[in-house]
This record gives structure tokens, sequence and C-alpha cells, in this order.
């Protein structure tokens, strides 16, 4: 039976084990999204939207419907939009799709396995990448660039296939209250885009809207009086409330045309992974015409400066012609949206693909005027310990 509504963190959604569900998924069969939430597995291809146009997909779901029983729970459209908008994006309508409630703060431990073993290799450098940030700073110095992130990578090349069904539980048993994914890419080789997020992009349930931007980040510390004091001073730090305020600031600009009643506060509030403590900022109100998808909030925000920069145009330039890579999906967004216009879409940060016994991971800094190229690279090297703790891998 396919149950895409109500959103998962209704009672009828606690119905189902989340632990269960998660440990039915497997790659090449379909998609894994959970977060605060709720959790949402999806099975097979029923029928992929012509475009990822948010007007096209809501049409293509309203089509779908309209061959169903009268009664039945509204389509949904599932996948992943590219960092880049105008690249390809990657969205289908499965064939079911099973809901739970959220994983929760503890999981039954899962057996680890061994450890991926291979070939790792940064690209570009670390000495490059320090460069790639002077050379960002040197232009904010003459061009009017406020902030550009700036992204690095490592490539594995493993002994053996890669275990992606491992990595997915790895994330989930060190971090279940994050934004985890694991979506299938299309390609001639099966690809899956994973990862574990702190970034809720934008949802809309009902009228309700809310976005959770995160910029400026510090590293966490095993030793909790430390740790508190890794946490006031980014609470306090001049540099990073700069850029999360640019972030803040070009998010409530662009819902504000599409949200009533738009809610931002005064001053961010503290979040924290097993790894970094981030900024946060919550938004919220209610969207203006209920012909609004999640997917249309989504599209009009994205790439926001906490992927990006500032402005956006002058930033997205700056990484194209620094960046010796294509980001992919790197720094796009996952999520669904369903024929009702309600969805939920987080960034795809802290992730990676895997394909057969390679596995690409990135990582970025947000760059403004008072970075420092070593401080940046280092906040890298903290973000990439997600997925290389998954992997059993040690050097960043």
């Amino acid at each position: 039976m396919t149950s895409t509504s109500p959103a998962p963190h209704t009672p009828r959604a606690a119905a189902t084990d989340p632990v269960r569900l998660l440990r039915s998924w497997a790659p090449g069969r379909g998609s894994w999204l959970s977060g605060p939430r709720g959790s949402l597995l999806t099975r097979g291809t029923l029928t992929r939207p012509s475009s990822a146009d948010p007007d096209a997909v809501v049409r293509c779901l309203r089509e779908v419907d309209a061959g169903r029983p009268a009664g039945a729970e509204p389509a949904l459209a599932v996948g992943a939009l590219p960092f880049d908008p105008d690249a390809p994006a990657h969205l289908v309508v499965p064939e079911r799709v099973e809901r739970a409630a959220p994983l929760g703060t503890v999981l039954v431990a899962e057996p680890t396995g061994a450890p991926v073993s291979g070939v790792l290799r940064s690209v570009p450098a670390p000495e490059r990448y320090e460069a790639m940030v002077a050379e960002a700073l040197a232009r904010m110095a003459s061009d009017g660039l406020a902030k550009v992130v700036l992204a690095r990578g490592l490539e594995v090349v493993a002994d053996a296939p890669v275990d992606a069904v491992r990595m997915v539980r790895e994330l989930a048993h060190r971090d279940p209250r994050s934004h985890l994914f694991a979506v299938d890419l299309p390609g001639d080789t099966p690809r899956t885009l994973l990862g574990a997020s702190p970034e809720l992009l934008v949802s809309r349930e009902g009228a309700d809207v809310v976005a959770n931007p995160i910029a400026g980040s510090a590293a966490r510390s095993p030793e909790p009086a430390e740790d508190r004091r890794r946490a006031e001073a980014l609470l306090a730090s001049v540099k990073d409330q700069h850029e999360h305020a640019l972030v803040v600031a070009d998010v409530a600009e662009r819902l504000a045309p599409l949200v009533d009643g738009l809610e931002v506060p005064d001053a961010p509030s503290l979040v924290a992974t097993p790894t970094l403590w981030h900024l946060s900022t919550e938004l919220r109100g209610r969207v203006a015409d209920p012909d609004v998808s999640a997917l249309h909030l989504a599209r009009a925000l994205h790439p926001t400066p906490a992927v990006c920069g500032v402005p956006r145009a002058a930033a997205h330039t700056a990484i194209t012609e620094i960046e010796p890579f294509d980001r992919g999906f790197y720094t796009g967004t996952v999520g669904w949206t369903d024929a009702q216009g309600d969805g939920e879409w987080v960034m795809a940060l802290r992730c990676g693909e895997v394909e057969g016994d390679r596995v690409r991971l990135w990582a970025g800094a947000g760059i403004v005027p008072a970075s420092r190229p070593a401080d940046e690279l280092a906040e890298t090297a903290v973000k990439l310990r997600t997925l290389l703790d998954a992997l059993g891998l040690d050097e960043a």
C-alpha cells in the first residue's frame, strides 16, 4: 500500500519501526530519507516527471493521483537537485512509499564489518586548497564578493566494492538525529548519494513553512569544558556571526515573496553534530499561495549562501573558476514533494557518492574577508570526518 501522507512525524506514521525500515533499504531499489520529523523509504519507480520544474513535477503527481482510487494518498516525487540549478536533476515517482517515526537518539548497535581499505587522494591537495582560499580572498578585496564557499574532495579507490548499506547504518548509528539520506542516482553504473546533513533547506506541511540555514562552524572536543568553550567562542565570533547573517538575510529575502508572516529570529542559536558546533537560525511562516509547493520553495532558495556565496551570481562564477571539479549533487538538495505541495528538502552536505569500489567525498568552508586559509582547510578536515568515520578511514 502506498502511504505518502500524512507527514512523517504524525501518530499514524509512527506505526512502523524506523530501525526495521532502515534495515530494509538497499541501493538500487529506492531511497531512504530520515530526520527529526520522521523517516521515509521508497521502492521502485512508477514514473519520472518530464523535468524538475516545480510546476511540471506537481502536474505529473496530480496526473498519477487522477488514476488512483478515491481516497488514496497523494503521490510523491523524491530525489536530488544538483548544485548548479541549470544541471539535470534526478526525480522519480516511486511505486511504493513507507513512512515511520524519527530514528530517535539511540539505535541498536549495528555490526560494523571490516573498515574500507584502499587508496585515498585529496582533490585538490591540501596546499592547493589553501591557495584557492587565498585566491578567493584576493577577489573579495577587488570585486565586491562578500562570501564564497569553496569545497575540496577526497577520492577513495577501495580494494573491494564499498558497502553502501554499511555506510548508511554507520551514519545512522553515529548521528540518528541528522537528516540522513541515501538516493540512487542515474548513470551507466549504480551510484548512490548518501550522507548525514545537519541542514534543512526548507519544508512545507500544509501552509506551514520552515527554513533552517546553518553557517559558521567550530570543531567539537571530547573534553566537556573545552567543548563548551568552543561553542561559546563560536557564538561570540564576529567572523562567524557575519558569515551566518549573510545566509539568513538571503534566505529571508528569497522567502519573503512566497511566505506570509515570516518570522526571523534576531540572533542564531547553537546546534551540534558529533563533530561540529554550528550557528543555526530557524525561519518560520505560512505559504502565501497554496499552489507554491515545497519544491517551488526549494528552487527559490537554492543555492543559498551557505553553499554558494554572496552575491550569488558572482560567488557561483568564482566557484566554477576556482574549484578543480564539478560538484554534481554535492551542495545540491535532497528530498521529496507530494501532490498537495507538502515536502521536505535538505542540503546535500556531509555526503559522498558510492560507485562500486570508488567513493567521492566532499567538504567546504565559507570564505569571508576575515578567513584564514589554514583555518578553512582545518574546517573541511573536520567536516570530512563524518563520512571518513563511516568508511573506517583515518586520513582527511
